[in-house]
Order: C-alpha cells, then structure tokens, then sequence
C-alpha cells in the first residue's frame, strides 16, 4: 500500500455569493503543476445565501462555514484547521495559473523569507479593466526591483503557517476585503519578516468593468488605507508597492478638494484648484507613454483616469478621516 504524502500547502479560500465565479478558482487549481496529494484547498463559506458551498462540494475540497464576517475572520478560520505548513490565500474570483502554485512555494527556500506574493492578469477587454492593470503592471516593476517588499496582497498571497499565526492573523476588524492585507504586511515587516514578489505566480482575475465601478473602488481603498496609515503614518510617504508619483498625485487631489472647499469664500482659489489638477495629469506623462507602448487607447486616456483615480482616494481619506473625528 502506498504512503500517504504529507500535506505540505494548504490553499485558502474566502467565499461570499461566489457561485457564479468559484467554479472557475476550483477547476484551475484541480491543474496545478504540483502533486494534489501535497496540497489542500479550502473553501470558507462567508455565511453565503447562494451555492457557494455547493459548488465548493462538486469539487470535492473541505468546505467549512461560518456566520458572515468578512474575509479577514473566514481566512483566518481556514488558516487555523489548514494542515499545511504554507498557507496560500487567493479570492474567489480569480483563476491562478497551472504553475501558481508552485510559483508561490519557491521564494520559501529563503529560510528568511515568510511571505510571498504574486501577481494579476487579466483577459478582460473594457477599458477600465485594461487601465487597472496597466496600473498593477506598473506597480509590479517597482516591486520587481526590491530585494524585499512591505506589500502582500491577499488575491496571491503565501505565508508560513506558524508565522502567520505568531504575528496574531489577520485583524478582523476589517469588515471588508479592503487593506486588510496591506495592515498585516506592514505589521510583519514592523516584526522585522522578510516579503519577497514572484510576478511570475500569476492568477487571472475580473476587475472592474466601468470606470464608475473602478473610481467607487480606489474611494473605498482610500478610506480603508487611512485606517492602516494611523498605525503606519510613515507609509503615507513611502512603501515599496507605491510609486511616489502617485503619492505626490494624491497629495495634490488633497489639496485641491481643500482649495475647493475654501473657494467660497475666495474664489480665486479656483485657479489653484486648476492648476493642481494639470499638475495631477501632467504627472502622468510618464506612466501614460510607458502604457501607450503595450495599449495605446489607454495609453491616451490615463491622464484624465489619473485625475480621477487621485481625487476619489483623497475623497475616501478625507472621508475616514472626518468619520473618525465624528464618531470618536
């Protein structure tokens, strides 16, 4: 009789109503490159109301449910029964690669490095979706040129298990799946752990198809890094995820809401409200010809998405910021 192998991955997957779109996760995991008798996959049903949990089933993986509390409660819950010594995480609208996995396990033969990301693709065609991922793209060049990085993102994310859960799992009190990754980076990075990027552990995903959907997205993101910024206030200024363009960006939309604001009572502030918002678009130049060179109808539109992606994250900061004065 042939020895069972030994777990050594287990991968987790956090679920809400994700009938339509988890079927396509499980089927591309069932091809992964490495043996299925090392690796687990587990799906946590967020208190769904349709078939997430049945899809799950059909497939055949360890399907647990919980009451819903977000993602951060339902990794940590899969983290905590996964038999793996390597935990990966990816969301239940993406579809990873053949080579994914095997992909994320190779940075962990640095004894020093305890987490891995990878990186987004998409086959998508509308336009927003094709600028949001010039936008990772380019961030991912950045990355790429980090020995380590401060950035984990959950959609591709590897962590060792007796780490992860030292450093106390994700903080639950965030509600939604939004910067709950980026607060648990910056917290193993304060601990002193090393993060290493592979942009070639790769999963497809959909990202928003409107640039209404794309701009309602960057305002919640802005609103959700405000609150790591409170305990990280010096990433505010640099990481290694974030070109400093786009901080300089985001400071003039800051300050340009506040010009605006302030125009009332003096309207020639108007004109400086205009000027930073050229200032914003003439930033961009250079991410605009670099993106011209793969996709040149976003190539020519990224300045004005630009001018909009930076307002509404300074919109969501304000806002996080107020709210929190407000109810505190």
């Amino acid at each position: 009789m042939a020895e069972k192998k030994t777990i050594r991955y287990s991968v987790i997957i956090p679920a809400y109503n994700a009938g339509r779109t988890l079927p396509d996760t499980l089927a591309a995991l069932k091809q992964q490159t490495i043996s299925h008798d090392e690796c687990e996959v587990i799906v946590v049903d967020d208190g769904s109301t349709d078939d997430t949990a049945d899809a799950a089933r059909r497939f055949g993986v360890n399907c647990i449910g919980q009451a819903n509390r977000g993602p951060a409660a339902a990794r940590n819950h899969g983290a905590r029964v996964a038999k793996g010594d390597i935990i990966l995480f990816t969301d239940a609208d993406c579809s990873p690669d053949g080579d994914w996995l095997r992909q994320m396990t190779l940075p962990f033969q640095n004894e020093k490095t305890i987490g891995v990301k990878g990186a987004y693709r998409t086959n998508q065609k509308a336009f927003a979706a094709r600028f949001a991922q010039a936008e990772f793209e380019d961030r991912y060049d950045l990355l790429a040129k980090a020995d380590a990085i401060d950035m984990v993102d959950t959609y591709s994310a590897a962590f060792r298990k007796d780490i992860f859960i030292k450093i106390g799992l994700f903080d639950e009190s965030f509600p939604v799946a939004n910067n709950e990754d980026t607060e648990l980076s910056y917290r193993m990075c304060a601990a002193g752990y090393r993060l290493e990027f592979n942009p070639e552990a790769i999963v497809y995903h959909l990202h928003p198809d409107s640039f209404v959907k794309y701009l309602r997205l960057k305002f919640k993101r802005g609103y959700w890094r405000m609150i790591v910024y409170r305990n990280y206030p010096g990433k505010a200024l640099r990481d290694t995820y974030t070109p400093v363009v786009v901080k300089l960006q985001t400071m003039m939309a800051a300050f340009s809401i506040i010009s605006v604001f302030f125009s009332i009572a003096f309207p020639k502030l108007l004109t400086v409200t205009a000027g930073l918002c050229l200032g914003m678009m003439v930033s961009s130049v250079s991410f605009s010809i670099k993106t011209f060179k793969k996709d040149p109808v976003i190539g020519l539109i990224s300045p004005v998405v630009v001018l909009g992606r930076s307002l509404s994250f300074a919109l969501g900061v304000f806002f996080s910021v107020f709210y929190k004065k407000k109810s505190s």
